[in-house]
């Protein structure tokens, strides 16, 4: 099991860990637990460490052109000093991981894959390497902070760091003396900012952000928050809406495909999910009675026929209700009634709209 840099300043707030993608990393802390901290980041602000998260670089000459001919989205879209979310699929057009890539020229391009999934991302992507093309595993090189919630601009300002940059574009700052990119991203659906500070200053930095949050009534988060956050934004996982089995098309991920682009990996059995159709879809569930989906669970239409599976499931704090990600036959219509195999009991919900509560990133 490996550990974060900041794995004892988790112990010392008794924090509860959990294994994530062989990562040893905290859930919750008991001085306020899940739910606190899922407020904390709607309503205030939150301080996640996301250090589990992979990192890799792809230099050389033509790497932009490289990564192109390989993952979905087209990264011409971007210009220099922007990220954009991407995946990276098998020939089948399974999804291998998805994760952020970073543009900062034509010839050095970042990556911040899922933790379990970085060498395998590492892996395909030095398969297909061309001559000039360097891929480097630097997983273990940069911590991963998550700053997210309205109050984020004021934190950062108290810092002396200027937050005015757009959605999904980063920079470069000094926090607490320490080099940091400082990148408009997250996985909340609230505003916020991703930081990636060397490994070895990855405790200074934590320092100053938690010293920093306290002044705006802020917390420091867990895993747990942050999977109930994502959730109620309807924001894939990868192993659970995204996987080898389960397709960008299918997740309705498509805006990640440069359909555009002359080829990508497993372009010809995506492009036939478009035009064709595919016989499931992602949808969001919402709990009609007292119900707390879980993945795994069964869901049947009226007849008792069964429909789909849910991949995610829990119990939305902010919507005080059973909330779930499932993937459906395609014959199933916004507004459906559903049954839901809840550990032997029917529990019914209602087909419907992601995301479940509205987007704030912007």
């Amino acid at each position: 099991m490996k550990n974060s840099p900041l794995h004892q300043k988790h112990l010392d707030r008794q924090a509860k860990m959990a294994d994530f993608g062989g990562w040893l990393m905290p859930i919750e802390y008991p001085a306020t637990g899940v739910l606190a901290e899922h407020a904390a980041v709607r309503e205030r602000v939150g301080l996640f460490d996301v250090s589990h998260l992979g990192k890799a670089s792809v230099k050389g000459s033509g790497s932009v052109d490289f990564l192109n001919a390989i993952l979905t989205n087209d990264l011409d879209r971007i210009s220099d000093g922007m990220a954009q979310y991407t995946m990276l699929c098998n020939t089948e057009g399974g999804v291998i991981d998805d994760l952020i890539a970073y543009r900062n020229s034509s010839d050095d391009v970042f990556l911040v894959p899922n933790a379990s999934n970085t060498s395998d991302v590492v892996a395909a992507l030095q398969a297909q390497v061309t001559p000039g093309i360097t891929i480097t595993n630097l997983h273990s090189e940069y911590a991963v902070l998550a700053l997210q919630g309205p109050a984020t601009p004021e934190v950062l300002t108290s810092l002396g760091v200027a937050s005015s940059i757009d959605y999904m574009s980063f920079t470069k700052v000094k926090i607490a003396q320490c080099d940091v990119i400082l990148c408009r991203t997250g996985y909340t659906g609230e505003f916020g900012f991703e930081l990636l500070p060397l490994w070895k200053d990855a405790e200074k930095v934590w320092d100053a952000l938690v010293a920093a949050i306290a002044a705006f009534d802020g917390v420091v988060c867990g895993l747990g928050a942050r999977d109930t956050l994502r959730t109620e934004m309807g924001y894939p996982l990868h192993g659970h809406e995204l996987s080898l089995d389960i397709t960008p098309v299918q997740a309705h991920a498509s805006w990640a495909v440069g359909w555009k682009k002359e080829k990508f990996s497993g372009d010809s059995i995506l492009r036939s999910e478009r035009t064709n159709g595919s016989r499931r879809f992602l949808y969001g569930l919402k709990s009609l009675d007292r119900g707390i989906p879980r993945a795994g669970m069964k869901v049947k239409d009226s007849d008792g026929i069964e429909i789909g599976e849910v991949t995610s499931g829990t119990f939305s704090p902010t919507l005080k209700n059973g909330i779930a990600l499932a993937l459906l036959d395609s014959s199933v219509s916004l507004g459906t009634v559903v049954v839901i195999d809840v550990r032997g009991r029917q529990s019914q919900a209602e087909v419907v709209n992601l995301p479940f509560v509205q987007s704030h990133v912007k």
